[in-house]
C-alpha cells in the first residue's frame, strides 16, 4: 500500500485532522494537504520518519491490546 494512503487511512481510522496529523509527524499542515490532495508525495526522508511513525503507532495499539 502506497505511504500517503497508509497514512489517509490512520488518519480517518483514529480521527485525527490533517494539522494534528502534521504536528504528530512534524510536517507544516500544507505539506500533509498537498500529500492527501496528490499534489506532491513524501521525499525518502520523509518516507523514512511516516513509516517509522506508522509502524510505532500498530505497536502502541498491539501492546495496549494485552
Amino acid at each position: 500500500m502506497d505511504i500517503v494512503k497508509k497514512l489517509e487511512l490512520y488518519r480517518l481510522e483514529n480521527r485525527v485532522t490533517q494539522e494534528e496529523l502534521a504536528r504528530e509527524i512534524s510536517v507544516n499542515f500544507s505539506t500533509v494537504s498537498r500529500w492527501l490532495n496528490g499534489k506532491t508525495k513524501p521525499n525518502k526522508i520523509q518516507q523514512y520518519h511516516i513509516e517509522k511513525f506508522l509502524k510505532g503507532k500498530v505497536n502502541q495499539r498491539q501492546h495496549n491490546k494485552r
